[in-house]
């Protein structure tokens, strides 16, 4: 596993990257704490199923987020990373606002995707996610940074994980309070102006759609518009929340199976 820097618009941009195979995956991963140069080891265990196969690249956002950025910002951002790795004709894996940003991926940047897999996502706002967000985004206002992490473990994992672990929560939430609150606003403020659902269309390159029938975070509905929209399979873990791909064990085999066979053009 090799951390890596990228300079995208001017900006620090994290990246690390593990795997020996021949294949590209990128993965965007979600609105988060913890940037993915810090969370270098756990990330390339809970994804070490790709690695025989894939070279596996895990791009973080910009370091300075501006405010009024949009998800379609982001994109871009990925979109230029991706060509400073020389990255093209790549699967993707998008978790919740990395799903957001891999959505306007394909949209926007076609032959740069050649497969992609949105998990736990949206592709535009609903009452659910303006709702859930804006008061992490508020409580991020007000400094109460225990109570956010708290809020957040809340509305991630379903009833039966925080009833397994309940004696572990208050650990995690204490654990998980983010440092960097301007950036997490901003990120979080990012999340609420998704709105590609009209442009879902051009989409052309095969999907897979996987969701949390108990999702607290964008809902299974969100989901389920999605692989309509698409006209592509999904997958919903009818107990499972926004954090499915943490709690269900056969997520990343699902993927992976999806992705499957590599054909690839030239």
């Amino acid at each position: 596993m090799k951390k890596l820097t990228l300079t995208v618009k001017g900006d620090r941009m994290d990246c690390i990257r593990f795997g020996a195979g021949d294949h590209p995956l990128v993965l965007l991963p979600g609105l988060s704490f913890q940037g993915v140069k810090s969370a270098a080891f756990p990330l390339a265990y809970q994804y070490r199923l790709f690695a025989k196969d894939y070279t596996v690249y895990v791009l973080d956002k910009r370091n300075s987020i501006p405010e009024g950025y949009t998800v379609r910002d982001l994109s871009e951002d990925a979109a230029a990373a991706m060509e400073q790795l020389r990255l093209r004709d790549a699967d993707i894996v998008g978790v919740s606002l990395g799903g957001m940003i891999s959505q306007y991926l394909a949209v926007d940047h076609p032959h740069l995707v050649h497969k992609i897999a949105l998990c736990v996502t949206a592709s535009q706002p609903n009452k659910t996610i303006n709702s859930v967000v804006g008061r992490w985004i508020q409580l991020a206002k007000q400094n109460e940074r225990r109570a956010l992490a708290a809020d957040v473990v809340e509305k991630l994992y379903s009833p039966a994980y925080q009833k397994k672990y309940r004696p572990l929560l208050p650990l995690l939430s204490r654990v998980g309070i983010p440092k960097d609150l301007r950036r997490f606003m901003a990120l979080a403020n990012s999340c609420l102006t998704c709105n590609v659902y009209p442009e879902l269309s051009k989409i052309n390159c095969p999907a897979f759609v996987v969701g949390g029938g108990q999702d607290a975070v964008v809902t299974k509905q969100a989901s389920e518009e999605l692989a309509r929209q698409l006209c592509c399979q999904i997958y919903l873990y009818p107990n499972l929340g926004h954090a499915s791909y943490e709690e269900a064990p056969d997520f990343n085999q699902r993927i992976y199976q999806f992705l499957q066979p590599y054909k690839r053009s030239g």
